[in-house]
Parts: structure tokens; C-alpha cells; sequence
């Protein structure tokens, strides 16, 4: 289906709306189909991140700030989903006794045990979401999407 039909236009779209909208819709599209895939596990996406990040400090604890630079969606809310993620028992969180601001975070066994099946539930997702591309039709839309 063309981005005319999807949007129910009979106008012809400049390239340029038409690729951003293109965009819009497929990153819909992702959202919408990992959303489904985390589910199951009570989280979102941003927390899915969050715990991915711990787990690649590889048992170095993480400040709220660490979290912030390497989300993939930059938001302010960091804290909140951290205490989320504490009531889930996925992440342990140490204040500093002599700098109360100094906070320690750390991903649980149980986040790291959970986020293993997340991680298989991702990977069927992606396989969903990329079905209909080849490996070198994924490298080339990779290096389109490194000129932004």
C-alpha cells in the first residue's frame, strides 16, 4: 500500500512530505509491534532500554545521567522509569551516604534472567518487522539512515 492509499489522499504528495511521512508511519508501525512484543513482560520501551544499558555496564553500576546519554529516546523521566523498573525488581538503586545526588544503579538477577526472554521476544519482532528485506537491502538502508 502506497502512503496515498494509507492516508486516504488522491493527491499526488511532494517526495519530500511523502518520505517523511513514510517515516512517521513505519515508526508507528515499529513502536506499535514492540510495544506488543513487551507485553507480556509489564514494560515499555524505554524501560526495555534502560535495562538493556545496565546489563552492558557488565555489573558497573550506572547514574541516572549514564542512563540519560545513552537512552535511545531522549526523555526527563529517567528517574520514574527507574523506579518502575525497582518495583518490578529488575534494578537496585544505592544512594550514596556522604552525596545524597550520587545514586547507583544496577540491573538484578531478575532483570537479567526477564530481559533474556525480552531480548527473544525482540528478536521476533525484528524478524517480523524486516522480513520483507534482504541483508544488503538492510546495509544500504543502514547507510541511508547514517546521513541523518
Amino acid at each position: 500500500m502506497d502512503v496515498e492509499e494509507k492516508i486516504k489522499t488522491v493527491k499526488n504528495i511532494p517526495i519530500k512530505s511523502r518520505t517523511v511521512i513514510h517515516f512517521m508511519l513505519v515508526n508507528n508501525k515499529i513502536n506499535e509491534m514492540i510495544s506488543i512484543a513487551l507485553k507480556p513482560f509489564d514494560v515499555s520501551v524505554q524501560q526495555f532500554n534502560v535495562l538493556r544499558i545496565l546489563r552492558g555496564q557488565n555489573g558497573k553500576p550506572a547514574n541516572l545521567s549514564t542512563l540519560n546519554e545513552r537512552m535511545v529516546t531522549k526523555m526527563s523521566n529517567t528517574t520514574r522509569l527507574v523506579d518502575k523498573l525497582i518495583l518490578k525488581g529488575y534494578v537496585s538503586r544505592i544512594t550514596c551516604p556522604s552525596n545524597r545526588r550520587k545514586v547507583e544503579i544496577n540491573i538484578t538477577d531478575q532483570g537479567k534472567n526477564d530481559l533474556k526472554k525480552m531480548d527473544a521476544a525482540m528478536q521476533e519482532a525484528e524478524n517480523k518487522i524486516l522480513k520483507n528485506l534482504t541483508i544488503e537491502e538492510l546495509e544500504e538502508l543502514n547507510l541511508l539512515f547514517d546521513k541523518f
